[in-house]
């Protein structure tokens, strides 16, 4: 066979214009300028934020082929949903340019707002020409994120809502219909967000080509991006509403060594008349075994050892109630101070997010104003409140991630820390093996401090058929279902009556359920 002939372009390469171009700017402006290395920095930023997508979208694509690979067209993954598959594709990808969608909303679009301002102010049209590049490649990072995230959100939502059909009632179809209703609302939110990624690449674009209606465009992106803000917003205030109600009806619980204190009064007391009884009946034993005559002595003194091992036994067995009662009043109060701080937390996560998205919001009403006057460029408050709210949006973003990469990290360093109770732990990650899964961003934790929690919480509130639940006294479990009900994972939020719902508590096939149900109640406000 002869060698195929390779044709050799008569075009030169980007990478061979590029520095021509350069050349040619700088000899026009007269020499290496500030200006001239702005314009090379946002150059730069576009650069590299295009590399980056280029590589989330490799990574993700050597991803979902590996795992084809290792099924090897097996009959059993060719039945499997195709719409699992796509939904995981793109929340693969999704998770993979979500660190390029950060740095561009909390670094790059700031910093082209600043650099677009100046421009305006020294009347620079190279620096304004660069500047509207580089926007134009941070809309369409921030649109591609945001598109396949309306997408996963939209599929998860469809998914969730076959799956509260079919459960119906329970704790299934409660996680379920919540997590159809909040992807749903995550789609909503997604579509608003995309189209107001669209206008700002419009705007973006409008300005590169210096066409007649950049102003109006510029109108537009504000508009968009100030009620996309606003919604964002105003759904943060919804969460944060919904967190605090969730934090006052777990604190009406009150404070389970005070709730209980009357149990464990009747449970110390039973301890001591327990222990007097066995102390008696030794004493009756040791006046029998010295009773003088051997008339019937053999046979009171067999009986005086049958009623002090019985007293004995009884007093075992007070004191071991009245140490599990401690106990699980301990755990009671563990798992009540955690719900509520994640409440918190959430309150302030959403607090600061939503204060971020209404900056926004407000920046964007500022665009749409000056963009009829003397254009948002010149007038230094729209980009001033822009920076403000991507700063605070990317605060919570990167308190989010570190919070997630040190939980991942523990999960496999220290497993015995959140192992279940009685079981075996898995080996423990190296140091580096365990940073290597911190990293892991698109992973999530599944075996955490929420997790051990949610078990514990089940533990107590579960009938006596469950493993370990037996020794619950009545009253610890109806204070443990009590805080299930305030963490609105109660008979009414599963379409179920109470005595259904008790039964529920108390079939072991239901346990695994239950447990998803309660980790995510306490995750969510």
């Amino acid at each position: 066979m002869s060698t195929p002939i390779r044709r050799t372009s008569a075009r030169p390469s980007a990478a061979v214009l590029t520095p021509a171009l350069q050349r040619r700017e700088e000899s026009r402006a007269g020499g290496s300028s500030p200006r001239s290395t702005e314009r090379a920095f946002l150059e730069l930023q576009s650069r590299v934020g295009n590399r980056a997508a280029a590589v989330a979208v490799q990574r993700a694509r050597d991803s979902s082929g590996g795992r084809a690979a290792e099924n090897g067209g097996a009959p059993a993954a060719a039945k499997k949903n195709y719409r699992d598959r796509i939904a995981g594709l793109l929340d693969r990808f999704k998770k993979n340019l979500e660190p390029i969608d950060t740095f561009v909303k909390g670094f790059q679009t700031p910093t082209n707002a600043a650099f677009t301002q100046q421009a305006a102010t020294a009347a620079n049209e190279g620096l304004k020409h660069s500047a509207a590049a580089s926007g134009t490649s941070a809309a369409s990072g921030n649109l591609l994120t945001e598109a396949a995230g309306t997408v996963v959100s939209g599929m998860d939502a469809y998914k969730n809502m076959k799956d509260a059909r079919k459960h119906e009632t329970g704790a299934g179809h409660h996680t379920a219909k919540k997590k159809a209703r909040t992807k749903g609302a995550d789609t909503v939110v997604g579509a608003a967000g995309s189209g107001s990624y669209s206008a700002a690449v419009a705007k973006e674009v409008t300005k590169i080509q210096k066409a007649a209606d950049a102003a109006v465009a510029s109108e537009a992106s504000g508009i968009a991006s100030a009620s996309v803000g606003a919604i964002k917003g105003m759904r943060s205030a919804f969460r944060v509403g919904g967190a605090a109600r969730k934090y006052r009806q777990v604190k009406k619980l009150g404070d389970p060594h005070l709730v209980h204190a009357g149990s464990l009064a009747r449970l110390n007391e039973s301890r001591e008349h327990a222990n007097w009884a066995a102390a008696e009946a030794y004493v009756a034993l040791d006046a029998y075994w010295k009773h003088e005559g051997e008339g019937g002595r053999l046979e009171l003194v067999s009986e005086a050892v049958d009623a002090a091992w019985e007293a004995m036994g009884e007093a075992r067995d007070a004191a071991e109630n009245l140490q599990r009662a401690e106990r699980d009043i301990e755990r009671l109060s563990t798992v009540q101070g955690y719900a509520r701080k994640k409440q918190l937390a959430k309150i302030g996560k959403e607090t600061v997010g939503g204060g971020g998205e209404s900056t926004k919001a407000a920046a964007g009403v500022v665009t749409a104003v000056a963009a009829g006057t003397v254009g948002l460029a010149s007038n230094p408050v729209g980009w001033g409140l822009a920076g403000a709210g991507a700063g605070l949006v990317l605060g919570v973003t990167m308190y989010k991630a570190l919070r997630a990469a040190t939980k991942r990290y523990e999960e496999v360093h220290h497993p015995e820390r959140w192992a279940p109770e009685g079981g075996t732990p898995a080996e423990a990650a190296s140091r580096g093996d365990s940073l290597k899964h911190a990293l892991k961003f698109w992973k999530k934790v599944s075996k955490g401090e929420r997790q051990a929690m949610a078990r514990e919480i089940y533990a107590l509130a579960a009938g006596p058929e469950i493993s370990g639940s037996g020794g619950t006294t009545a009253e610890m479990r109806e204070s443990a279902r009590a805080l299930l009900v305030a963490l609105k994972s109660g008979p009414a939020k599963h379409k179920l009556e109470p005595e259904a719902w008790a039964e529920s508590l108390n079939d072991p096939s239901r346990s695994s359920g239950w447990i998803k149900e309660i980790a995510e109640q306490l995750a969510s406000g």
